[in-house]
């Protein structure tokens, strides 16, 4: 079985998720601050609404960033969860190019079955069938009933042992087993590692992409840690988590995915070959600093500017009476926007494309409403505010292209007004 400190309990959490020790720092304080994907309601604008303390620390025994507070994952992966993986072009794209690239690299036949674990609206997995592979998507919300609507099986369920050993038996072991922007997300890291080895074939792969540590903090991204994402990996901290498992981390690819992210290949079994880009970026990591305290020590103090910089900004603004709004409401935007201060009288919208399912709901903590992004075209508002910074340059194009002729302000990693 799986170590006992690998299922991490709601609540304070005092020691390492990956390897246990209590040798943590705090490196950020963000206050108190509500979930980043439960959106509100008019009706809900005038309840309580609760938060809960999220705080960013570092391990210096296996240098993972984790967060200090783990709310159940009921309630942060509630029914109505909002986010869909399909409405965003871009992504689309990329889930696209993984399917042709790992089809490609493990020479996947139409006989193999694929696996993807938190497979949202199943647009990972549509690559994969294609192809013309047996595909299954595991997902615990309800996005799972528009993935099985547009012909993608999926089981809406969170994956454990149990569900493990139920696809096993209904459908057989499985050549591929993968999870994109979720292996950093569940408190059962255990029960989901496990899993993995149960429905795994003996030459089978586990392929997950994540947020990578030092983009982060090389970017001054900070707006990533939120309530969702308990863990933030360097590649040591990886190679310490599965160490615990009969499993080899064989291969390791660096994108440009969320700010920065890395994509890694795990392989069932122990000492199996490992792809010298294991070594080389674990030399990178050890150069570049991240294994000392110094280096985060660093990162906070750039993200306490980056705080005092937008904020004098977006108070001049408003005092030289010019209009200013944000675009994008990803996630991440909810811990900025809570962490700077900033509320409806300083943004008094975010807008947001037409498909999106935060349209006409608001901001958790910050109570901003979210709009139709058809306004900035009407109301061509001085400054832009792009929140999904990580993929400004697209977002300016594709605004640009519908006729917005305003500022843009792209608030990390470090503030620039782009004149349009």
């Amino acid at each position: 079985m799986y170590p006992e400190h690998h299922i991490i309990k709601n609540g304070h959490i005092d020691r390492c998720q990956v390897c246990n020790s209590n040798k943590l720092n705090l490196i950020l304080d963000l206050g108190q601050q509500p979930l980043c994907d439960t959106l509100l309601t008019k009706e809900m604008l005038d309840q309580q609404e609760t938060k809960y303390p999220l705080r960013m620390v570092w391990c210096e025994e296996c240098s993972l960033a984790q967060i200090d507070y783990c709310v159940d994952g009921n309630l942060v992966y509630h029914p109505d969860y909002p986010y869909r993986t399909g409405i965003t072009k871009e992504l689309v794209e990329y889930q696209n190019s993984i399917s042709k690239s790992l089809v490609a690299k493990y020479n996947l036949k139409h006989s193999d079955f694929v696996v993807d674990l938190g497979s949202n609206d199943g647009t990972l997995l549509t690559g994969f069938k294609d192809h013309g592979m047996k595909v299954l998507g595991v997902e615990p919300t309800n996005i799972a009933r528009i993935a099985n609507q547009n012909g993608v099986e999926t089981t809406q369920k969170f994956f454990n042992i149990k569900t493990a050993n139920e696809i096993k038996n209904k459908h057989g072991k499985v050549s591929l087993i993968l999870a994109t922007n979720m292996f950093a997300h569940m408190s059962t890291i255990g029960e989901v590692i496990s899993g993995i080895e149960i429905l795994l074939k003996d030459d089978g792969v586990f392929v997950f992409e994540n947020h990578y540590l030092l983009d982060v903090i090389q970017g001054g991204q900070f707006d990533t840690t939120y309530h969702e994402h308990l863990r933030t990996y360097s590649l040591k901290s990886l190679v310490k988590l599965f160490s615990y498992y009969n499993f080899t981390i064989t291969d390791i690819e660096r994108g440009s995915r969320y700010g920065g992210n890395i994509r890694v290949h795990v392989s069932k079994g122990k000492n199996r070959n490992i792809s010298e880009n294991v070594t080389e970026m674990l030399n990178l990591e050890e150069q570049s600093g991240l294994y000392k305290l110094e280096t985060y020590r660093k990162f906070a103090d750039r993200v306490k500017k980056a705080k005092k910089d937008f904020m004098s900004f977006i108070l001049k603004i408003n005092k030289d009476g010019k209009t200013i709004v944000a675009n994008s409401c990803p996630g991440r935007c909810v811990t900025l926007l809570n962490y700077y201060g900033v509320d409806t009288s300083l943004i008094p919208y975010i807008a947001e494309q037409p498909t999106s399912l935060k349209l006409g709901m608001f901001l958790p903590g910050k109570h901003i409403p979210v709009v139709n992004n058809e306004i900035l075209v009407k109301e061509q508002p001085d400054y832009v505010i792009l929140l999904a910074w990580h993929y400004a340059e697209s977002i300016m194009k594709q605004l640009k292209a519908r006729g917005l002729k305003s500022t843009f302000v792209i608030p990390l990693p470090d503030l620039t007004v782009v004149e349009n």
